[in-house]
């Protein structure tokens, strides 16, 4: 029932089950990996509320099947339970069966109880499902259909206040909404004939996606007979599989080949998703993994930190040629063999910029002569060891903060890596600003410049995370995480420029690397906020840069994943709204951190103040 095999996991969709023994051989001899069926008959309409009671059980014994086989079962509750009914007797009646049906899915062990959501008014529904969320070991799958059926989708809105009652989603954002926060409760979502605008489609991407529902209805037929889906459904499918939700063939056998003509489409529309690239392949297992940014100037990074950092196969190339292109305009092509340029590597970690920076000299055809300034004694051994092996005189190892290193000459180039997911958040100003003494008036610093970028997120399920910590500041602190299952509400904006070399080194005032931004964003559809994604693009010299931005990401690079500011509540925004954060860099003599708060279109709670759940120090 695990979906971590890079198979696809398919279960078969049973509207009656006279023998669950029956369906659940004809399931396992048709080779799918779990059944779905009623928890209780579908003709089996319990009357608690007239009083009429019917002899015997509601439904057949545990016994019929193992443990095991349970295991392999998703318990449907009765579709025709209306727990939302304006008729009291029916609401009540509906309570009653739900609790008893929910009760004997918690006894038979099953994964997972299938429940249908069928209209925005879902109040008593979470009412009825709170109780178990959260205290139950089964997932909770919300059935819920792509497009309302019935319902014009060029028709305008049907408007409650600011929510379009005709949308599923809306549905469902009510329904999480009102229930208690649970990483066991998600959305089977079904495919529809007719596929909603692609902006609402990709709403769903944010979602917690338990499952997939394809109806046997929405297929084709092919010229050989066979089903196949139409292409903006098979793009769309595909789209979803990235997120390893399970599949459910539901409906109807509508074609000669029977269950195993859509379940060998179905294999092979998941057989043809491309390859894990050089970035899915490295974060394998880090999607969505909540980590704390590095603290490089508190802390001493480790030996395996490094390693992951230099196994980038795209950064130290372009910083290599950025130093070439650096080197020629520094050096005109007459003075080549005669004229030595100071290239100093801050920051140099166990060297793979000194490497670069030594075969940039080479490729450029110019003389350098190194130095390799970096503050981590640990760090310095390894530099140390590849001096005395392979560089020789070529490079000066040098064990110092760089703020305070007080340099033999002056440099012609500087070079850093210091930059973090949000560009400054690891503290690359106030570094390069103290290393600027030691830089020529006339000097090239790479970076040249970088800057930040912020998105408005949906991702539930990283705000539910955070939220089950209990523990207040967790919601007020920011995070590297690779976004997988999290939707972009529209596209990011930059926030934060920083340039070195950094004129105001040369004020009286001195540097001011405090910053406040308010920066606006319109969604193209209604969603629900959980927070920002933070990016940064740079230019290490000229044309040649670096970016997460992920418009223009650089490709094959993971030396940064995204970061994530959370909202302490998430907040619904209706189309047409403007999404409105403000953003504060502030700062100290001792620590670095960063405020934000929502304003539009409601205020938050200012996020952070004085740095009290986050900050870097220096």
């Amino acid at each position: 029932f695990s979906t971590e095999s890079h198979m696809a996991i398919i279960g078969l969709d049973f509207f009656s089950v006279p023998s669950i023994q029956d369906a659940y051989s004809f399931t396992c001899a048709s080779k799918f990996n779990f059944m779905c069926a009623p928890l209780a008959h579908p003709r089996f309409r319990r009357d608690n509320a007239t009083g009429i009671v019917h002899e015997g059980p509601f439904t057949r014994t545990d016994m019929v099947l193992s443990s095991q086989e349970w295991g392999q079962i998703v318990g449907k509750v009765s579709p025709w339970i209306d727990l939302d009914s304006p008729i009291l007797s029916e609401r009540r009646n509906a309570e009653e069966a739900f609790k008893q049906e929910l009760a004997w899915a918690s006894h038979l062990g099953v994964p997972a109880v299938m429940i249908p959501l069928s209209s925005y008014a879902c109040a008593n529904m979470a009412s009825a499902l709170a109780p178990s969320i959260g205290h139950v070991a089964a997932q909770y799958w919300v059935r819920v259909p792509l497009a309302a059926p019935g319902v014009d989708l060029e028709a305008p809105p049907v408007l409650e206040g600011r929510h379009n009652t005709a949308d599923p989603w809306e549905w469902w954002d009510r329904l999480r909404t009102l229930c208690p926060p649970s990483n066991k409760f998600g959305v089977a979502l079904e495919l529809t004939a007719n596929l909603p605008p692609a902006d609402q489609l990709a709403r769903w991407l944010g979602e917690p996606l338990k499952a997939v529902i394809v109806p046997t209805s929405i297929f084709l037929t092919n010229k050989k007979g066979f089903p196949v889906m139409s292409k903006a459904h098979q793009v769309y499918l595909k789209t979803l599989l990235k997120l390893k939700p399970r599949i459910v063939l539901t409906g109807c056998m509508r074609h000669s080949q029977g269950v195993e003509g859509y379940v060998n489409y179905l294999r092979h529309v998941h057989s043809t998703l491309p390859e894990p690239g050089v970035i899915e392949s490295f974060a394998a297992g880090y999607e969505d993994y909540l980590q704390a940014p590095l603290q490089p100037l508190m802390d001493n990074l480790e030996s395996q930190t490094y390693e992951n950092f230099e196994k980038d196969p795209i950064k130290y190339v372009q910083y290599q040629r950025a130093v070439a292109a650096a080197l020629r305009d520094r050096v005109p092509e007459a003075e080549a063999g005669t004229r030595v340029s100071v290239v100093m590597i801050v920051g140099a970690g166990r060297g793979p910029i000194v490497r670069a920076a030594l075969q940039a000299a080479k490729d450029a055809g110019r003389l350098v002569r190194v130095y390799a300034v970096e503050k981590n004694p640990n760090a310095v051994v390894t530099l140390l060891s590849i001096k005395e092996e392979e560089w020789g005189d070529a490079v000066t190892v040098v064990s110092s903060d760089m703020r305070r290193w007080k340099a033999p000459e002056k440099a012609d180039i500087l070079v850093s890596e210091l930059l973090g997911s949000f560009g400054d958040n690891e503290l690359s100003p106030e570094c390069l600003d103290g290393a600027q003494a030691f830089l020529k008036d006339d000097g090239i610093s790479i970076p040249s410049s970088y800057t930040s970028f912020l998105a408005p997120l949906t991702t539930p399920r990283l705000h539910t995370e955070l939220f089950l910590q209990d523990n207040p500041k967790s919601l007020q602190t920011p995070y590297v995480v690779l976004l997988t299952n999290a939707h972009l509400m529209a596209p990011p904006k930059d926030c934060l420029t920083f340039v070195h070399p950094n004129p105001e080194c040369n004020t009286e005032r001195g540097p001011d690397n405090t910053r406040y931004v308010q920066v606006s964003f319109a969604p193209s559809e209604s969603g629900r906020l959980h927070g920002f994604a933070g990016y940064f693009d740079t230019v290490l010299y000229k044309d040649i840069t670096l970016s997460i931005h992920p418009d223009r990401h650089s490709e094959g690079m993971f030396s940064w994943f995204p970061l994530y500011l959370p909202l302490l509540t998430p907040v619904y925004v209706a189309k047409g709204e403007t999404i409105t954060i403000s953003l504060w860099r502030k700062a100290t003599p001792a620590k670095v951190w960063y405020e934000w708060a929502l304003v539009a279109p409601d205020a938050s709670a200012l996020h952070n103040p004085c740095g009290r759940a986050y900050f870097i120090g220096l």
